[in-house]
Formats: C-alpha cells, sequence, structure tokens
C-alpha cells in the first residue's frame, strides 16, 4: 500500500470513528451546527486514537517505511 493509498484508508477509518461515535450516540441524523464543543472532542479524540493505533500497526508490520509516521506518534 503507498503512503497516499494508506492515507486515504486511515481518513476513512477516521470518519468511520466518528460515525460510530455518533450513532452510538443517536445523532446521526441532526445538523452538525447542533453539536456542542464536548462532541466535537469526543469525536477527534476518537478519530485520533483510530489514527494512532492504525500508526502504530504500520509501524510494527512495515520496517522503514513509516519513518516520518514513527517520529510523530513515538515522539
Amino acid at each position: 500500500m503507498t503512503s497516499e493509498e494508506w492515507q486515504a484508508h486511515v481518513t476513512r477509518e477516521a470518519a468511520k470513528a466518528m460515525g460510530e461515535w455518533l450513532e452510538g450516540r443517536g445523532r446521526l441524523n441532526q445538523p452538525i451546527a447542533s453539536l456542542t464543543m464536548a462532541d466535537l472532542e469526543a469525536m477527534a479524540s476518537n478519530a485520533i486514537a483510530r489514527f494512532v493505533a492504525m500508526g502504530a500497526e504500520r509501524i510494527g508490520t512495515r520496517e522503514g517505511i513509516a519513518s516520518d509516521l514513527s517520529r510523530l506518534l513515538l515522539a
């Protein structure tokens, strides 16, 4: 998987994590303007957690190709 493909994959996974958070709270059908700052922060935390988990997995399985990602996650 190229870096661009991986970035697209991670973006989709982060979007899914945000959607799952909204679905879990029964708020998927509400306009984004109705979300509170706490809602947005929770969605961001879920998306970031998913990114970190996927990045750590990629670092662990593919030596040498994710040095920038390693520096970002392990700094």
